[in-house]
């Protein structure tokens, strides 16, 4: 017992080392399978608690500074933003409907918890506090203590009934991910190529336009077989007898074939004597932030772009599509010129490692600012806080790729890595933080009460999304798990959801989706239940 004292001593006058040890175990455990689910990052939430809890029972006060808590908290959601923006635009058209359902979701969870927690003897203030815990949100517990006018009820709630909002809610991503995923079919691109037999004639770009953009023409081999294999622009004709090569979706391309024609038994991208293909790493600085459009491949060297790999998800290329560093797009060029594109690309692996250090403090500065802002609310107000305003600003840079002469977006790959590390940094500061607490709340004379009054909380918000998810809007078990993640405005969650999918798009898109209302929403109702009391 002396040894591990003078452990808990050395680690109370080392934050550093502390979080160090922290995540070492951390990522030990992580990789314990139980029932054959990983709670990967995760673990290091639990270890914290575990860790920081023990250092409470032999009366050393573990620390991690609240700075570098905030730091990696601020990193992980501007990069989450960063690497979503670009789908989380394309989405929020259909998307307003899961949010709509988020946000009343949380209205009917308020009503059933203030019910439950009168009935239990429970103060306003303890509910509040509760609810935060088991909706998993500081913000939300910052605003609850600000309310009641004084912080004790609300962080006994909240250290209490934490624990399960985390472990519940993974429980419901797990189950989420075991279901079937009917998006599949469009997880992954293909090309097939088709005899046309319509007599419609469309341009490729009104041929594009009818499939929403998600299909793309790239290559077309007119009339008969002497005819050259070439590059198509937006004005060239498919007409009736051309070969054309579409790419895409598995059930769109079929779609696609269909509708033109049918699959033909020649393969025109195999010909590479006059058009031919390979993969570009996009490292040119010049590039970054700009459209296809801008890029203007075809008007200099009589190419296209088909599809665009970004991490390790192929995406259809078209003229609005924003180009980033290190994304490996298949050109389609003529044979002689390939080269020339391959140097105008950049074509160099540093593209999927530069961190844009600019962009990303400029990214930082701004949503931090933001997260100053104050929103009036009757009977006082809450600030946007640093998760939901970076988040924000990373969504719209994200986007926008470039402002001015200040490139916004970030390669894949170096979002993915910053994005890991302040997401374990800020789960370690969170654990301390919750662990210095909870033996204390949870052997209170109300501790079970609140835990039961948690875990009501927790269990109705979780059986709410999965079944809006599933049953009203139809998503596929990735887009669930990335919405209870949002939702839960839980970092933890989106690891795990992350790490069961090898890092979906879909799950950071669901979850970027939900997240700025999911927090504003429990913002204002732990203010609004902490002030009944």
């Amino acid at each position: 017992m002396e040894a591990v004292n003078a452990v808990l001593d050395l680690f109370a006058d080392q934050p550093v080392l502390l979080l160090a040890a922290l995540l070492t175990l951390g990522a030990a455990l992580g990789h314990v399978a139980v029932a054959g689910v990983r709670i990967g990052p995760a673990a290091v939430l639990f270890s914290a608690i575990a860790v920081s809890a023990l250092g409470t029972a032999a009366d050393v006060e573990l620390e991690i500074p609240e700075v570098l808590g905030t730091f990696g908290l601020v990193l992980f959601t501007y990069t989450v933003g960063v690497v979503s923006g670009p789908q989380f635009f394309a989405s929020l058209g259909r998307g307003w409907r899961t949010m709509l359902s988020v946000v009343l979701g949380f209205v009917a969870v308020t009503l059933v918890a203030v019910g439950l927690g009168g009935l239990l003897g429970l103060s306003m203030p303890v509910i509040a506090g509760a609810m935060a815990g088991a909706l998993t949100n500081t913000p939300a517990l910052a605003a609850a203590s600000e309310a009641a006018g004084d912080p004790t009820g609300p962080t006994i709630g909240y250290s209490i009934s934490y624990l399960g909002g985390v472990v519940v809610m993974l429980l419901a991503a797990a189950w989420a991910l075991r279901r079937p995923d009917e998006g599949a079919g469009r997880a992954g691109l293909t090309h097939l190529t088709v005899r046309v037999e319509s007599e419609d004639a469309p341009t490729v770009e009104e041929l594009q336009s009818r499939y929403d953009h998600l299909v793309a023409v790239s290559r077309i081999k007119h009339g008969h077989d002497a005819a050259p294999t070439v590059v198509p622009d937006d004005e060239d004709r498919v007409g009736r007898g051309d070969l054309v090569t579409v790419v895409g979706p598995k059930d769109l391309v079929a779609r696609v074939a269909t509708d033109l024609g049918h699959v033909s038994s020649h393969d025109i991208v195999a010909d590479r004597r006059e058009a031919d293909y390979r993969r570009v790493t996009v490292s040119n600085k010049a590039l970054a932030g700009r459209t296809l459009r801008e890029a203007d491949l075809e008007g200099r060297f009589g190419a296209a772009v088909s599809r665009v790999r970004r991490g390790d998800v192929d995406l259809v290329a078209h003229d609005d599509f924003v180009l980033q560093m290190g994304d490996r797009v298949r050109v389609i060029a003529p044979a002689a010129r390939m080269r020339e594109v391959s140097t105008h690309l950049g074509d160099s692996d540093r593209g999927m490692s530069d961190i844009n250090v600019g962009g990303l403090a400029l990214g930082l500065l701004l949503g931090l600012a933001l997260g100053l802002v104050v929103v009036p609310f009757p009977g006082g107000g809450f600030a946007i806080g640093a998760a939901a305003g970076t988040l924000l600003t990373g969504l719209v840079f994200g986007r926008i790729g470039r402002l001015g002469p200040v490139v916004t977006s970030m390669s894949h790959g170096a979002a993915q890595s910053l994005s890991a590390l302040g997401m374990v940094t800020f789960l370690a500061y969170a654990g301390v933080r919750a662990g210095q607490r909870f033996t204390e709340a949870v052997t209170s004379e109300a501790g079970w009460r609140i835990a039961v009054l948690g875990l009501v909380v927790t269990g109705l918000t979780a059986a709410i999304l999965l079944l809006a998810g599933t049953r009203l809007h139809r998503l596929a078990g990735v887009e669930v798990a990335g919405t209870i993640a949002g939702a839960q405005t839980q970092p933890a969650i989106l690891a795990f959801a992350d790490d069961r999918t090898g890092f979906d798009p879909r799950v950071g898109v669901a979850y970027a989706l939900v997240y700025p209302a999911s927090m504003i929403a429990k913002i204002v109702l732990a203010q609004v239940v902490a002030g009944l009391g």
